[in-house]
Parts: C-alpha cells; structure tokens; sequence
C-alpha cells in the first residue's frame, strides 16, 4: 500500500500505482493517444490493462459526496491564527506546504505527518496540501488551500492511478474540504504552476517541506525563514480549543502509563519492546500515534537520553525510564517522564537519586507563573542538582562555582524543558526573545523534565551508582495565577510511585 511509480512532473508526486501488500504489484498508468493505458511495472502479476476492464471499472458506480459535513471546531480558531499571520508580512504572498510522502523503502512510504504550521493555520492533517495568502490590494490577504482531490471514476486512476482512492482510501472533494475548513480549495495538482504564474509580488515559502512547491517560486532563504519564525512564534500561546487538545493527549497519556505498570511483569518475561508496545496501543487507541520515539529505558539504557531501540531485558532490582506521549488524533502530544523501580520499590540508592530529581523538579515547577522568565525553572532545578551533586562529592564547590561553570551537566546533561504543542518539542524555530530569552504568559504549556544521569562506565562516582538515570517530567499550563500540572494524576514522590505500583502492577 505504498506509492510507486515515475515523479509527477508539476507536483513531484509519484505517478505510479499504490503497491498492495500482496498481488505482486499493479500496472501503472501512462498516457498513450489521449488515453489511460496499463504499463506493467517489473514483476508485476499483471501487464495489460483490457478495454472491457476498464470500461467495467468506470462504470456502476454511487454518488458518494458528502452534503452533511460542518465546519470542524478548529476552523475559527485557525481563521484568527491566520489573520495574526497575515498581519506581520501586509501585501507578501504567503506558501505553508502540509508535506509529500517521504520514502521509508523501496516503493514502501513512511506514514504521513503534516507540517505542524500548515496544521496550525487550516486545522488539517491531509498530505501535499498547501495554505497560500494572496495579499489584497487594500490591505490583508485571501486565504485558500490546495489540496488534493477526490479521483474522477471516468479514469482508471482512481483504481491504479497515483492517487487511487481504492488503495488509499477515500478523500474529501475540494467542495467537502471547503465546508470542513471554511476556506476556499483548490486542486494541488496545478499549484505549482499557479504560483509560478502568479502575480508578481514578494513571496514567502516554508522551505523543505514541498521540494515542488519551493521550486515554483522566487523567494529569499532569510525572509523564508522569518515566516518560519512567525509560525512558531504564533504557537507560544494555546487558544483555549489547543489547550483542551492538550488535556486529552495528557489524559490518554496518563491511562498509557498505568497500562504500562499492569503489565510490567510481562515486559520483565520480555522485554523493552512489550512496553512499547503497551504504550502504542493506547496510542492509537485514543489518539492518531504517539507523539515522538516512545522511551522504555529499563536499567543502565536509563542513561541514554533518548533511548528508542527498546530491546533490552526489563530486569527485578533495576529502574525503567519510560517517557512517552501520546498524540491526539489532530496532532497535539503530550510528553510525560515517570522513572520506576522495577521490582516495586525503590534501592536506597535509586531512592536518594529519585529524592534528588524530585526536589529539582519541585523547585522548577514552582517558578512557572506569568511574567517569569523562561529560564528561571531551568535555573531552578539545575542549581538544586549542583548543590546535590557537591554534597555527593561528585563535582567540586562550593555550589555557585560549579553551577556557574556548568559542571552538573555531566550528569544532567540537557536542559530542563521545553515547550510542548502539535510538536513534541513545539515551537522550535521561534525567536530566541519570545522564547528561550522570553517570559512566560497564560496559555504557554511547558515541560519541566530535571533527570540525572550516571553512565555505567563512569569512574568518577561509586560503582552502586553506575548505570541509574532518573528523570520526572510533567506538562504544565501556564495559567492566570500560576499554573496547572496538567499531568498531575500520575504520582510524582517515591512513595507515591511505590504506592502506584503497588495498586496497579500485574
């Protein structure tokens, strides 16, 4: 079910037939005299396409247009995103493309994630769409998007074609996708030569998202990138329809967490993997996939920071680090970290590091409010680890020396958050003055993650302490008084953990 076949020539989609998972392939389609003709790709079971099989397939067939459909609960939310955009470039022609298929091998394409601002400003998730603001010669601009429509059944594409409905699933028409979005829509297929052709005024396009559609168009790298910017930087601030989408990836991420304690015992029969696996299920359950490379790092893999082979023994004695998120079916994720001892209990050892990384994590979150700097949770947690560090003997004080010469991130190693959204780590082209360098304000959701960290083969501390990483890691909304840990129903404290477990494990 994956799409093969020459490129397009105006879109640089593939042409080709959609590869079923068994059947040996399709012919693919090809133009000879004005008709579609069946050219057999190599192996295929089939090589000839006859007269009276495609007459029989265009034929007999319903009406299938949809004349119910409502505006989706974002399109309002994302008119106005729209119009903030619009307001920071008056008369730029604007290009934010959703994304092609990418190629994970051969004819076999990895699944389809949209772009998160083309996501952002139309509410959609479709691939090799596009958003285009024309500006007006009075001021502001005209929104419209391209998508891809619904195959004609007076063609054989639609059953062997590059966009075959009968492989892929059905579409929304462009009349459909207009009642959805509350915008106007347009074929993609002749998008790159309408740009091409457009009229002459400054452009801006997202670059590496649609080689095609970047190609179609004059633009400057560094002005590109300031409509890059401005898509991240609209992001900072949750409308109040983006924060509920944030409660349910949480609320789905925290039913994955308990899922994964109840059948702990079997990921120690197994390994890594039945966590993961775990996890993914509810996943898809409840929302569209999970929001990045789950983490299910069980022993000295704890120390890894970003741990997603997932194929090791879950061992009696030892920690599992599992950080994980889920992500709605519109695309917004959660990002949770819970360290737990395996066996239910918490070593003296492991306990006096988890203790260390929870007061961390306390002193962080208790910074988070409006009008704080960005920063300060960060400073926060990481000037609790150096003193714990210099208490431990494991770097040198006095601990304002060591923190201002950055000798805790031997084992803390990454800062302590980020912000959180349609991406895992949302907002990430976003000026250094709005963001890393700015204040907080209501409707921001962050993460605060503090861990340490102390590789197996690290001789500078006791050998007991070899091979344990911590990490807690909740999302917090900044609100109007301060702010909501909106993963708060998941124990934070080692008795908590210990307690949890106790209730739940299998």
């Amino acid at each position: 079910m994956a799409l093969s076949g020459p490129a397009d020539p105006v879109r640089g989609l593939p042409s080709g037939s959609p590869a079923p998972g068994c059947g040996g392939g399709e012919p693919t389609l090809t133009r000879t005299k004005g008709h579609d003709v069946a050219k057999a790709r190599k192996n295929s079971l089939y090589t000839e396409l006859s007269g009276e099989l495609s007459a029989l397939m265009r034929t007999g067939w319903a009406d299938t247009e949809r004349h119910d459909l409502t505006p989706d609960p974002q399109a309002e939310h994302a008119a106005r995103r729209r119009a903030a955009l619009s307001a920071r470039f008056p008369g730029e022609r604007l290009v934010i493309p959703s994304g092609n298929l990418k190629t994970r091998s051969n004819d076999t394409p990895y699944p389809f994630r949209p772009y998160s601002g083309y996501v952002h400003m139309t509410g959609d998730t479709v691939r090799d769409g596009a958003l285009v603001l024309e500006p007006r010669p009075a001021g502001g601009h005209d929104a419209y998007c391209y998508q891809l429509p619904r195959d004609e059944r007076n063609s054989d594409e639609f059953w062997i074609g590059y966009t075959a409905e009968l492989w892929m699933g059905r579409r929304r028409s462009l009349a459909e996708s207009e009642r959805v979005l509350g915008l106007p829509c347009r074929d993609v297929r002749t998008a790159a030569a309408d740009l091409a052709a457009g009229p002459g005024v400054p452009t801006r396009v997202v670059r590496g998202i649609d080689p095609a559609l970047e190609a179609a168009v004059t633009t400057d790298e560094e002005r590109d990138d300031e409509l890059e910017e401005a898509l991240s930087d609209l992001r900072l601030v949750k409308d109040d329809w983006e924060i509920g989408e944030m409660r349910r990836a949480v609320d789905s991420t925290v039913r994955g967490f308990t899922d994964v304690v109840a059948e702990l015992s079997r990921a120690v029969a197994t390994s890594e993997r039945w966590i993961e696996g775990t996890f993914f299920r509810r996943a898809r359950l409840e929302g569209n996939d999970v929001g990045y490379g789950s983490i299910c790092a069980a022993g000295e893999h704890a120390t890894i920071m970003h741990w997603t082979d997932n194929d090791g023994p879950v061992r009696p004695g030892e920690l599992l680090l599992l950080d994980a998120g889920v992500e709605t079916r519109t695309l917004y994720t959660a990002d949770v970290t819970r360290t737990l001892p395996v066996s239910g209990t918490f070593t003296p050892v492991q306990r006096q590091v988890y203790d260390a990384v929870y007061e961390a994590q306390e002193a962080g979150m208790a910074t988070v409010k409006p009008g704080a700097a960005y920063r300060d949770f960060h400073e926060a947690a990481q000037r609790h680890l150096a003193v714990r560090l210099v208490e431990w003997g494991f770097i040198e004080g006095p601990a304002d020396r060591a923190y201002a010469l950055g000798l805790q991130r031997r084992f803390t190693m990454a800062g302590t958050g980020h912000m959180l959204g349609l991406d895992v780590h949302d907002c990430a082209q976003a000026r250094h003055e709005e963001y890393v360098d700015g204040v907080l304000a209501p409707g921001m959701v962050l993460t605060v993650e503090p861990g340490l960290y102390f590789q197996p083969d690290d001789l500078t501390v006791p050998e007991e302490w070899r091979g344990i990483g911590v990490r807690i890691e909740d999302d917090l909304l900044v609100t109007e008084s301060g702010h909501e840990n909106l993963s708060a129903a998941l124990p934070r404290s080692a008795d908590e953990v210990e307690a949890w477990l106790a209730q739940h494990m299998g």
